[in-house]
């Protein structure tokens, strides 16, 4: 049951966009959160758009599962480097993004130890850097970029993200959390997923 007038149940003229990767994902935090199930997981998709008049690309980008516990009481700790609640996508295969797109992968790795600790800690998010070989148009559409998501039963919380862009004359500029702005070749975006919640007091 959904009140009329809430986020969840918007009526015209509304905005309504991401409610398919970026609403849901706090949704169901909030559902496991108040189960006592699970931490908070990234709470965003970190959907990255970039293209121009010949090229457009769309991804989503990982982090890690949160920790939790099952129904025996037995907690469980989370896993690195993977969607979670919306899990319809994975990356390309970088040496077929390189292929089909002017972009280069200057890197992609799991940040060890970002995870929120607890008894059981969560999984570790992500960082990845993408430089542009063509003038190209940019935009983020995230969450969790100035309020980590949370841990539960006192576990600690995780991280929160970024998106930056490195520009040519050296200078990083910090986006928001939803931001668009244009690269010029040889400008990077570099992505810094949240990551989740620990479980239980260390």
């Amino acid at each position: 049951v959904i009140p009329d007038g809430c986020m969840l149940k918007p009526a015209y003229p509304a905005a309504v966009v991401a409610g398919n990767v970026e609403t849901s994902q706090h949704v169901t935090n909030a559902l496991f959160g108040a189960m006592g199930a699970m931490a908070n997981a990234q709470g965003t998709m970190n959907n990255l758009t970039f293209g121009n008049r010949r090229y457009q690309y769309y991804e989503t980008i990982c982090s890690g599962s949160p920790a939790g516990r099952m129904n025996s009481g037995r907690g469980f700790a989370g896993t690195s480097g993977v969607h979670t609640h919306m899990t319809n996508s994975r990356l390309t295969d970088p040496e077929v993004l390189e292929l089909r797109f002017p972009v280069l992968l200057e890197d992609f790795h799991i940040r060890e130890g970002s995870g929120g600790k607890g008894r059981w800690s969560a999984g570790d998010g992500t960082k990845r850097t993408i430089r542009f070989l063509e003038k190209m148009e940019c935009a983020i559409l995230s969450s969790h970029r100035n309020r980590p998501p949370q841990g539960l039963d006192g576990g600690g919380d995780g991280e929160v993200g970024s998106t930056k862009v490195r520009r040519n004359n050296g200078a990083i500029e910090v986006l928001k959390a939803c931001d668009q702005t244009v690269l010029d070749a040889g400008e990077a975006v570099i992505l810094t997923t949240p990551t989740p919640g620990g479980f239980g007091k260390a």
